[in-house]
């Protein structure tokens, strides 16, 4: 199975978001990352699903039943020439001598400390999905005492928009 992510625009109403999910679900395809937000109208979400598909087939046909949906605007599939982001925060065990060392790593990944306390640090780092995992794996040393990381949020490059591709 390979993952491919999707960029959808719906309509801001309730249930849109259990609708789709429920879609993926049904055809027993799991969603990987899920990020919801508002786009430049207030009327329109947008929606980065990141999901495993077996085959082009199995996307072709996931395209196809989302563009059924009623609430559903646009769909369109984000490729390699697009900018994917996450967030994660992460606190990491960090006593008087290991302190410098965590912000020295973590600096080399342009994440910063947002909470500093006798026993731990809170880092908050942005990047691609892989840049994050490698921050992950330097800081596990450490000892991580908890992780929060969001859904991919993503683009495509250049400055053409979903506004000017092909609506359903």
């Amino acid at each position: 199975m390979t993952t491919h992510t999707l960029s959808v625009l719906v309509s801001n109403r309730p249930g849109v978001l259990t609708r789709i999910a429920a879609l993926f679900s049904r055809r027993g395809y799991n969603i990987e990352s899920l990020a919801v937000g508002p786009t430049e109208r207030p009327e329109v979400s947008r929606m980065t699903i990141a999901a495993q598909v077996e085959d082009e087939a199995a996307l072709e046909q996931i395209v196809k039943q989302l563009n059924k949906l009623i609430e559903v605007r646009k769909v369109l599939e984000l490729g390699p020439n697009t900018v994917n982001r996450e967030m994660v925060l992460v606190k990491v065990k960090a006593d008087v001598n290991s302190r410098s060392q965590i912000i020295d790593v973590v600096s080399l990944f342009r994440g910063k400390a947002v909470d500093v306390s006798p026993e731990s640090i809170t880092i908050e780092a942005t990047g691609a999905p892989d840049k994050l995992a490698a921050l992950l794996e330097m800081l596990s040393p450490h000892g991580i005492q908890e992780l929060v990381q969001s859904g991919q949020v993503a683009l495509g490059r250049g400055a053409r928009t979903m506004a000017e591709t092909k609506s359903k």
